[in-house]
């Protein structure tokens, strides 16, 4: 497709938003702070201010060859004015640093200087519309208007971006954490959505997409090893509303399209408007789209029961089928985490969620899925194995017997014969998402660690966990222990050093 052309499919998000009054509120506020005075662990989801610095206490013994920086992002300020965002997904994004070197752990954390941030910062009070909380104080030039820069913090080619899904990369610098601006890629994707969930390929470049909500359309990106943007395409997707994240194998860029419809009115939030159609008489099915990578067209639609995905493991080929993982969630999983903004946490029912591998056979037509693990979220596969066969699946899960939705175990998973090696975190803490980490020379997918950042809420404080992969039961090598809480993360990366 032609840099003109491409440039006419995309619908901005500006234009799905309207003037009128804020709906970020004083209630919401008092309701979330009344329920932290009797749950300090709500603390993870409490506003953020300033920049963070501080060295790490180590509890265990760091590994040698473990050498880098993990990188991380998530929002950090829910509030302003006296006002509270209504949704966990609104919030500015907070990137952080850990550094790992000599067998020790330093921590930077501060704000990702968007137009928002400094815009609303300055008038002391949220100006533009957010993906969870109507807010129209303020009129809204283009996507980066409106941009949080809170998803994801992804070193690139030398350099880093913190990244969301409505909008452009922002530039950061990945030293100083310091903010350099909005990244461009070609003139002609200014501005176009850009998801926060990229895929590198091994052998260099990566793959992305941005969704267009209200469009029907998926753009599609391919960058090169040397940051270049190398091929563009739009596909259209009929009733096409949210979609978060995807999964590439060494021939298709799949994509899962939940059952929503997309309200017409403007006064209500994007999230607000996304009105589940997975159950009653009519339900809708939920669909699987495969996009080849030779022709970045569609090649063919699946179907699965209704129901609802925000992120994938790995995707590979296994002879005239294509299998990848994925976590589903019964029902409109999206609207439930809004609760978190006024205190009130989900509850654990059974099966409201499960990590499967699904099986797309080309030839029937027939999508077919294999259990892997419950209540589970946030995959993750060593790097070296992306769009390959792959054996191991790393998730965090909530145990059984909490009766909050609580996310306190990490897994790996051998997906071959569904066992876990898994390890429970002690009450009062809370897990984020967990990344692989392979050794120089890898020879397997366990030959490297597992490391991640848990919240321990009684003592207020954040650490740096460090597993073995290949014994991840035997509970974390090394715990790095900052003396504060710092924002609760979403996603991040692991460089090397």
């Amino acid at each position: 497709m032609d840099r003109r052309h491409f440039l006419q499919a995309g619908i901005t998000l500006g234009a799905l938003a309207a003037a009128g009054s804020a709906r970020a509120d004083a209630e919401t506020l008092r309701r979330f702070h009344a329920a932290l005075s009797r749950d300090s662990s709500l603390a993870v989801y409490a506003d953020l201010a300033g920049e963070q610095s501080g060295a790490a206490t180590v509890k265990g013994r760091l590994p040698r060859d473990l050498q880098g920086s993990f990188y991380r992002n998530g929002p950090g300020r829910f509030e302003l004015g006296g006002e509270r965002y209504h949704h966990w997904f609104d919030g500015d994004g907070f990137a952080q640093r850990w550094t790992i070197a000599g067998g020790k752990v330093a921590h930077h954390g501060r704000f990702v200087e968007t137009r928002r941030f400094l815009d609303e910062s300055q008038a002391g009070q949220f100006l533009y519309p957010s993906f969870g909380t109507h807010v129209a104080r303020r009129g809204v030039r283009d996507n980066d208007t409106m941009n949080a820069a809170n998803t994801n913090l992804l070193p690139f080619n030398g350099r880093l971006y913190a990244l969301w899904e409505g909008g452009s990369a922002t530039e950061m610098d990945p030293d100083t954490l310091a903010t350099v601006g909005i990244k461009t890629w070609r003139e002609d994707v200014q501005a176009m959505p850009f998801s926060a969930h990229p895929k590198l390929d091994p052998e260099g470049g990566m793959w992305n997409f941005g969704a267009l909500p209200g469009a029907n359309r998926l753009a599609l990106y391919r960058i090169g090893a040397d940051g270049a943007l190398q091929r563009t395409a739009v596909v259209e997707v009929p009733q096409l509303a949210f979609v978060h994240d995807f999964v590439v194998s060494a021939k298709h860029l799949i994509f899962v399209v939940p059952p929503y419809d997309l309200s017409a009115d403007r006064g209500r939030s994007l999230a607000e408007r996304h009105i589940w159609a997975g159950s009653g008489p009519q339900a809708r099915p939920t669909r699987i789209v495969v996009v080849a990578k030779d022709t970045l067209a569609v090649r063919q639609v699946f179907e699965l029961p209704p129901q609802m995905v925000f992120h994938f493991g790995n995707a590979w080929e296994d002879g005239a089928c294509t299998r990848f993982d994925l976590v589903l969630h019964q029902g409109d999983a999206l609207a439930g985490l809004g609760s978190l903004m006024h205190g009130e946490r989900q509850p654990n029912t059974p099966g409201r969620s499960q990590a499967v591998q699904v099986c797309l056979d080309y030839a029937s037509g027939k999508a077919t899925t294999t259990r892997l693990l419950g209540a589970s979220e946030f995959p993750r596969v060593m790097p070296q194995v992306v769009g390959q066969r792959h054996r191991r699946l790393a998730l965090l899960g909530c145990d059984r017997a909490n009766r909050e939705l609580v996310l306190d175990t990490v897994h790996l998973v051998d997906t071959d014969s569904g066992k876990a090696d898994s390890y429970r975190f002690d009450a009062g803490w809370q897990v984020e998402e967990h990344v692989l980490v392979p050794r120089r020379h890898a020879r397997s997918e366990t030959d490297g660690y597992l490391v991640g950042v848990a919240q321990d809420t009684r003592r207020g404080i954040t650490a740096l966990t460090v597993f073995d992969a290949a014994h991840v039961g035997d509970g974390p090598l090394a715990v790095a222990s900052l003396p504060y809480r710092t924002a609760h993360c979403f996603h991040g990366n692991f460089a090397g050093s």
